[in-house]
């Protein structure tokens, strides 16, 4: 590659990543820790981008290229964290999840919530509120569409019986 074709290609990347950045924030957000903190994760997670640009075929959305990245990064580093820790106090997970000061009260508690979800459900639901379609959901996670379907419906009943709580 001379340098001209490195150029354009940093110059693409660095737009792409400015296009999608929320969509990096957002993802990351859900997989914040004690250990692993906003900076990190985003940090990480456009590395790995970064790594993966060239061979990227954009055989599919590069927004569902990125999703797939994003939460690849994001799990990864939780079952690194695991690993090397017994649990989390649910008091810390209360303080690091990410509200927004304008989020309604009932928007917050929502999130609330799904933070306390699995790892693969925090990430269909996050997908399902982006409003993604099956396909794209399947697509970034590698289930199925049918999997998809009946993971949404069990997260959502799982969610409003944690609300009931």
């Amino acid at each position: 590659m001379n340098k001209i074709e490195q150029i354009t290609l940093e110059d693409d990347f660095v737009k792409m990543v400015q296009q999608y950045e929320r969509v990096i924030y957002k993802v990351c957000s859900f997989y914040v820790s004690d250990i692993f903190s906003m900076e990190d994760l985003y940090q990480e997670t456009v590395l790995n981008l970064w790594k993966g640009y060239p061979k990227f075929r954009k055989e599919c959305l590069c927004s569902t290229w990125i999703y797939r990245i994003a939460l690849n990064t994001c799990i990864s580093g939780m079952r690194r964290e695991n690993k090397h820790r017994q649990n989390v106090p649910l008091s810390t997970a209360n303080e690091i999840a990410f509200e927004p000061d304008n989020m309604e009260d009932k928007l917050k508690e929502l999130y609330h919530l799904i933070y306390q979800l699995k790892r693969l459900e925090r990430a269909v639901i996050l997908l399902y509120l982006e409003e993604k379609s099956y396909q794209e959901i399947a697509d970034i996670t590698g289930l199925s569409v049918c999997n998809v379907a009946t993971k949404l419906k069990r997260i959502k009943e799982k969610l409003k019986i944690m609300s009931n709580q």
